[in-house]
């Protein structure tokens, strides 16, 4: 005796699950796009009106208080990241020497409080580039004025 299934293929294909994976991806990347890491340092950046889309590996901070932090390897592809280091301005000499020896094409960020005087940003570019290391000051967008 053969036995004969009741098997109907439907005409019709639900894309209900599928579109709970897509909306389940996008949220996804939606969030994890967003996460920006603030740095640890509080700077007041000066205003400028030109800005870079160089992203530096390697950043200095000077706060208002005159402190200067060193982040040595700030890799924006694999997220990861160094936190700052109190470091003295010689110390910070040496490590652009080696971070220069380890990477002659490696640009450096500069981010000084607005309150930092003159002269000791020009010390620390100066000393970048007596290492050969590209120096990048970094700045905060200006506001567009307003037309009347």
């Amino acid at each position: 005796m053969a036995l004969k299934r009741n098997f109907q293929s439907l005409e019709t294909f639900s894309m209900s699950s599928m579109t709970d994976v897509i909306f389940l991806l996008l949220i996804f990347f939606m969030v994890t796009s967003t996460i920006i890491f603030p740095a640890a340092i509080d700077v007041n950046l000066p205003q400028s009106s030109e800005q870079t889309s160089l992203k530096p590996v390697t950043e200095v901070y000077i706060d208002a208080d005159k402190t200067i932090y060193l982040v040595e390897d700030r890799n924006d592809s694999t997220q990861t990241l160094s936190s700052p280091v109190e470091i003295s301005l010689d110390e910070l000499a040496v490590r652009l020497t080696a971070i220069q020896q380890k990477d002659s094409l490696r640009s450096v960020a500069l981010y000084a409080d607005s309150l930092v005087d003159y002269g000791k940003v020009v010390g620390i570019l100066d000393m970048a580039a007596r290492q050969n290391l590209k120096m990048v000051l970094a700045t905060k967008a200006k506001a567009p004025a307003s037309q009347n």
